[in-house]
């Protein structure tokens, strides 16, 4: 199979929102032609995120994730565009593994375009201290920041976090794959996390990797 380029598995993935791992397979089959790794795509049916992404999904469902012991708690809505699909076992379990990505992995924000803008200037600043602290070059601050800025955005973001279970993919990845399953547009709206004792000042201990480490050996 012929190498291709993350820049042209980038385009593929925005041109069909299809999986990272599925573009750049159909790319290397396709020998690198647009054309031909879409067609690939639409005969495993992988195409059908692109053609679901713009319908209203207003059902779904609502649903929790305790982790054991009860120290961290999640509540998540996602949304499907009929009862019977959130009826769906496949459905169901999509909903319960974003439950336990989001207790493990602890996002803030479902994706980048929820990010207040105030949030992104104050890191901003303090991301440019530190590189002027390092000695980092003037001309060179901006493209170091813009850098930084993306990764950090999304280590904070549900959709672009490594998926828990299978860090081979995002979870962006992982819903556009039940989309191209089921057949309809499937939105992750909206969650809650709460950890135990949150807010009140007492000996650190980090919860989340320990529920993250329990889930992936699940």
């Amino acid at each position: 199979m012929s190498q291709v380029s993350a820049q042209s598995v980038k385009e593929l993935r925005e041109r069909t929102n299809a999986g990272m791992m599925d573009c750049k397979k159909a790319l290397q089959e396709a020998q690198g032609n647009f054309d031909k790794a879409i067609e690939w795509l639409r005969a495993k049916g992988l195409s059908r995120a692109a053609k679901a992404a713009g319908r209203v999904a207003a059902e779904g469902t609502i649903s929790s994730y305790i982790h054991a012991g009860g120290r961290i708690g999640v509540i998540v809505e996602v949304n499907s565009e009929t009862d019977f699909v959130a009826r769906n076992e496949e459905f169901q379990k999509f909903v319960q593994d974003v439950a336990m990505h989001v207790a493990a992995m602890n996002p803030k924000f479902v994706a980048q375009n929820e990010i207040p803008e105030l949030e992104i200037q104050k890191e901003r600043e303090v991301l440019k201290a530190k590189a002027i602290e390092e000695g980092k070059k003037p001309e060179m601050l901006d493209k170091i920041l813009d850098g930084q800025i993306k990764k950090w955005a999304a280590e904070i973001c549900l959709m672009d976090q490594k998926f828990v279970k299978n860090p081979d993919k995002t979870v962006k990845d992982y819903q556009n794959e039940m989309i191209a399953k089921i057949g309809e547009n499937i939105v992750v709206r909206r969650f809650t996390r709460y950890e135990l004792g949150e807010g009140i000042e007492k000996k650190q201990g980090n919860f989340a990797d320990e529920v993250a480490a329990q889930v992936r050996g699940s």
